[in-house]
Protein backbone atom coordinates (compact mmCIF):
# COMPACT_ATOMS: atom_id res chain seq x y z
CA UNK A 1 0.00 0.00 0.00
CA UNK A 2 2.70 2.53 1.22
CA UNK A 3 4.43 2.09 -2.17
CA UNK A 4 1.74 2.36 -4.32
CA UNK A 5 1.03 5.46 -2.41
CA UNK A 6 4.41 6.39 -3.38
CA UNK A 7 3.86 5.74 -7.08
CA UNK A 8 0.62 8.07 -7.60
CA UNK A 9 2.60 10.69 -5.83
CA UNK A 10 5.62 10.68 -8.24
CA UNK A 11 3.10 10.54 -11.05
CA UNK A 12 1.24 13.20 -9.39
CA UNK A 13 4.31 15.59 -8.86
CA UNK A 14 5.60 14.25 -12.99
CA UNK A 15 2.33 15.41 -14.27
CA UNK A 16 2.11 18.78 -12.14
CA UNK A 17 5.92 19.56 -12.57
CA UNK A 18 5.17 18.97 -17.11
CA UNK A 19 2.20 21.47 -16.73
CA UNK A 20 3.90 23.92 -14.79
CA UNK A 21 6.73 24.13 -17.39
CA UNK A 22 4.20 24.26 -19.83
CA UNK A 23 2.78 27.02 -18.17
CA UNK A 24 6.26 28.93 -17.58
CA UNK A 25 7.19 28.16 -21.59
CA UNK A 26 4.02 29.65 -22.68
CA UNK A 27 4.56 32.83 -20.26
CA UNK A 28 7.94 33.12 -21.27
CA UNK A 29 6.91 33.19 -24.99
CA UNK A 30 4.22 35.69 -24.80
CA UNK A 31 6.21 38.02 -22.71
CA UNK A 32 8.83 37.63 -25.64
CA UNK A 33 6.14 38.20 -28.25
CA UNK A 34 4.99 41.68 -26.50
CA UNK A 35 7.97 42.70 -25.18
CA UNK A 36 10.20 42.43 -28.89
CA UNK A 37 7.35 42.72 -31.57
CA UNK A 38 10.01 42.66 -34.26
CA UNK A 39 12.09 40.42 -33.39
CA UNK A 40 13.40 38.29 -36.33
CA UNK A 41 13.03 41.45 -38.70
CA UNK A 42 15.32 42.94 -41.07
CA UNK A 43 14.56 46.31 -41.23
CA UNK A 44 16.13 48.84 -44.28
CA UNK A 45 15.94 52.44 -42.85
CA UNK A 46 17.03 54.89 -46.11
CA UNK A 47 17.81 58.80 -45.25
CA UNK A 48 17.63 60.60 -48.31
CA UNK A 49 20.77 62.44 -49.46
CA UNK A 50 23.71 63.02 -47.57
CA UNK A 51 26.79 65.24 -48.53
CA UNK A 52 27.30 66.86 -50.68
CA UNK A 53 23.99 66.81 -51.84
CA UNK A 54 22.01 68.54 -48.67
CA UNK A 55 18.02 68.03 -50.75
CA UNK A 56 15.71 70.59 -49.89
CA UNK A 57 16.08 72.94 -47.53
CA UNK A 58 17.99 76.50 -46.28
CA UNK A 59 20.96 76.13 -44.40
CA UNK A 60 20.36 75.08 -41.33
CA UNK A 61 17.08 73.23 -42.24
CA UNK A 62 19.02 71.07 -44.86
CA UNK A 63 17.13 67.92 -45.90
CA UNK A 64 19.43 65.81 -45.11
CA UNK A 65 20.40 66.54 -41.86
CA UNK A 66 16.61 66.03 -40.71
CA UNK A 67 15.88 63.21 -42.50
CA UNK A 68 19.23 61.10 -41.19
CA UNK A 69 18.46 62.95 -37.13
CA UNK A 70 14.85 61.19 -37.87
CA UNK A 71 16.46 58.17 -39.23
CA UNK A 72 18.41 57.55 -35.99
CA UNK A 73 15.25 58.27 -34.03
CA UNK A 74 13.76 55.60 -35.86
CA UNK A 75 16.63 53.17 -35.87
CA UNK A 76 16.46 53.26 -31.78
CA UNK A 77 12.44 52.53 -31.54
CA UNK A 78 13.02 49.74 -34.07
CA UNK A 79 15.94 48.24 -32.36
CA UNK A 80 13.94 48.10 -29.12
CA UNK A 81 11.55 46.26 -30.42
CA UNK A 82 13.39 43.52 -31.68
CA UNK A 83 14.23 43.90 -35.39
CA UNK A 84 17.97 44.11 -37.07
CA UNK A 85 18.03 47.60 -38.66
CA UNK A 86 20.06 48.18 -41.56
CA UNK A 87 20.69 52.07 -42.52
CA UNK A 88 21.88 53.06 -46.19
CA UNK A 89 23.92 55.56 -44.56
CA UNK A 90 25.30 55.69 -41.09
CA UNK A 91 26.44 59.61 -41.39
CA UNK A 92 26.64 62.61 -43.35
CA UNK A 93 27.29 61.40 -46.67
CA UNK A 94 25.72 59.54 -50.02
CA UNK A 95 27.01 56.41 -51.41
CA UNK A 96 28.41 57.46 -54.68
CA UNK A 97 32.67 57.28 -55.12
CA UNK A 98 34.25 60.02 -52.94
CA UNK A 99 36.22 61.27 -56.04
CA UNK A 100 32.91 61.38 -58.86
CA UNK A 101 32.17 64.62 -60.47
CA UNK A 102 29.17 66.25 -61.15
CA UNK A 103 25.71 66.19 -59.64
CA UNK A 104 23.66 64.13 -62.32
CA UNK A 105 26.68 61.28 -61.60
CA UNK A 106 26.91 61.24 -58.84
CA UNK A 107 23.08 61.35 -57.51
CA UNK A 108 22.65 58.48 -60.37
CA UNK A 109 25.90 56.27 -58.74
CA UNK A 110 24.14 56.86 -55.23
CA UNK A 111 20.58 55.46 -56.12
CA UNK A 112 21.96 52.47 -57.63
CA UNK A 113 24.60 51.39 -54.54
CA UNK A 114 21.40 52.26 -51.93
CA UNK A 115 19.13 49.93 -54.40
CA UNK A 116 21.86 47.28 -54.11
CA UNK A 117 22.53 47.67 -50.65
CA UNK A 118 18.83 47.48 -49.98
CA UNK A 119 17.86 44.31 -51.98
CA UNK A 120 21.69 42.38 -50.86
CA UNK A 121 20.19 42.97 -47.38
CA UNK A 122 17.52 40.76 -47.88
CA UNK A 123 14.89 42.49 -45.26
CA UNK A 124 11.44 42.43 -45.01
CA UNK A 125 10.78 45.88 -44.95
CA UNK A 126 12.46 49.84 -46.24
CA UNK A 127 11.57 52.67 -45.12
CA UNK A 128 12.52 55.81 -46.87
CA UNK A 129 12.45 59.08 -45.42
CA UNK A 130 12.95 62.31 -46.84
CA UNK A 131 11.49 65.90 -47.00
CA UNK A 132 9.57 67.99 -49.45
CA UNK A 133 10.03 71.57 -50.70
CA UNK A 134 8.13 73.66 -53.21
CA UNK A 135 8.23 76.85 -54.59
CA UNK A 136 5.17 77.88 -53.01
CA UNK A 137 5.66 78.56 -48.92
CA UNK A 138 1.92 77.39 -48.63
CA UNK A 139 1.80 73.63 -48.88
CA UNK A 140 2.49 71.49 -45.60
CA UNK A 141 1.82 68.47 -43.95
CA UNK A 142 4.08 64.89 -43.63
CA UNK A 143 2.74 62.30 -46.27
CA UNK A 144 3.72 58.87 -47.33
CA UNK A 145 4.10 57.73 -50.49
CA UNK A 146 4.35 54.11 -52.14
CA UNK A 147 4.61 51.65 -55.00
CA UNK A 148 2.11 49.73 -55.81
CA UNK A 149 3.77 46.52 -56.35
CA UNK A 150 3.36 44.81 -53.07
CA UNK A 151 0.24 44.58 -51.28
CA UNK A 152 2.09 45.63 -47.97
CA UNK A 153 3.25 48.76 -49.35
CA UNK A 154 -0.25 50.30 -49.21
CA UNK A 155 -1.59 48.99 -46.32
CA UNK A 156 1.99 50.32 -44.68
CA UNK A 157 1.87 53.64 -46.11
CA UNK A 158 -1.85 54.21 -45.19
CA UNK A 159 -0.99 53.02 -41.71
CA UNK A 160 2.26 55.49 -41.29
CA UNK A 161 0.13 58.14 -42.42
CA UNK A 162 -2.83 57.57 -39.99
CA UNK A 163 -0.09 57.34 -36.87
CA UNK A 164 1.40 60.97 -38.27
CA UNK A 165 -2.18 62.44 -38.74
CA UNK A 166 -2.89 61.58 -34.83
CA UNK A 167 0.52 62.32 -33.55
CA UNK A 168 1.40 65.33 -35.60
CA UNK A 169 -1.97 67.31 -35.11
CA UNK A 170 -1.29 69.13 -38.78
CA UNK A 171 -1.67 66.84 -41.64
CA UNK A 172 -4.90 65.85 -43.55
CA UNK A 173 -2.93 64.02 -46.26
CA UNK A 174 -3.48 60.62 -47.21
CA UNK A 175 -1.26 57.63 -48.38
CA UNK A 176 -0.68 57.78 -51.95
CA UNK A 177 0.80 55.65 -55.11
CA UNK A 178 3.50 56.73 -57.00
CA UNK A 179 5.27 55.63 -59.41
CA UNK A 180 8.36 57.75 -60.60
CA UNK A 181 10.33 57.01 -57.43
CA UNK A 182 13.29 54.80 -58.53
CA UNK A 183 13.93 52.98 -54.88
CA UNK A 184 10.94 52.27 -54.13
CA UNK A 185 9.99 50.77 -57.54
CA UNK A 186 13.16 48.21 -57.73
CA UNK A 187 12.95 47.63 -54.34
CA UNK A 188 12.78 43.56 -53.76
CA UNK A 189 10.94 43.84 -50.37
CA UNK A 190 7.59 45.93 -48.88
CA UNK A 191 8.74 49.84 -48.89
CA UNK A 192 7.32 53.52 -48.63
CA UNK A 193 8.38 56.88 -48.70
CA UNK A 194 8.13 59.25 -45.94
CA UNK A 195 7.82 62.84 -47.05
CA UNK A 196 7.96 64.25 -43.35
CA UNK A 197 6.57 67.45 -44.00
CA UNK A 198 8.11 70.71 -46.22
CA UNK A 199 10.87 72.92 -45.54
CA UNK A 200 9.21 75.29 -48.11
CA UNK A 201 6.86 76.71 -45.71
CA UNK A 202 8.44 78.61 -42.81
CA UNK A 203 6.24 77.59 -40.17
CA UNK A 204 6.39 73.68 -40.40
CA UNK A 205 10.45 73.92 -41.10
CA UNK A 206 10.48 75.46 -37.53
CA UNK A 207 8.93 72.30 -36.59
CA UNK A 208 10.90 70.19 -38.62
CA UNK A 209 14.38 71.14 -36.87
CA UNK A 210 13.00 70.26 -33.59
CA UNK A 211 14.48 67.09 -32.26
CA UNK A 212 10.88 66.37 -30.27
CA UNK A 213 9.40 67.26 -33.70
CA UNK A 214 11.92 64.74 -35.46
CA UNK A 215 11.00 62.30 -32.55
CA UNK A 216 7.11 62.43 -33.30
CA UNK A 217 7.71 61.51 -36.76
CA UNK A 218 10.28 58.92 -36.18
CA UNK A 219 7.63 57.44 -33.22
CA UNK A 220 4.84 57.69 -36.31
CA UNK A 221 6.51 55.98 -38.40
CA UNK A 222 7.21 53.26 -36.11
CA UNK A 223 3.87 53.06 -34.91
CA UNK A 224 2.91 52.57 -38.44
CA UNK A 225 5.06 49.53 -39.11
CA UNK A 226 4.03 47.50 -35.64
CA UNK A 227 0.05 47.73 -36.75
CA UNK A 228 1.16 45.74 -40.22
CA UNK A 229 3.18 43.60 -38.00
CA UNK A 230 0.58 43.03 -35.25
CA UNK A 231 -2.62 44.07 -37.27
CA UNK A 232 -1.61 41.22 -39.94
CA UNK A 233 -0.89 37.93 -38.55
CA UNK A 234 0.65 36.38 -41.96
CA UNK A 235 3.35 39.04 -41.73
CA UNK A 236 4.91 37.21 -38.93
CA UNK A 237 5.25 34.09 -40.08
CA UNK A 238 8.80 33.36 -41.03
CA UNK A 239 9.21 33.04 -45.23
CA UNK A 240 9.42 29.71 -46.59
CA UNK A 241 11.81 30.78 -49.43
Amino acid sequence: MKRKIQFLVFIFGSVLLFFLFQYQFSINNTWDSWSLPLSGKIIIVDPGHGYPDPGAGPEGAFEKDIAFNISLLLRDYLQEAGALVIMTREDDFDLADKDLKGYSKRKTQDLLRRVELINKSEGDLLVSVHLNSLSSPRWSGAQTFYYPRFEENKLLAKMIQKEMEANLENTVRHAKAINHVYVLKEAEMPSVLVEAGFLSNPGEREQLKSKAYQDKIAASIYQGILRLYTENPKLKEPSSE
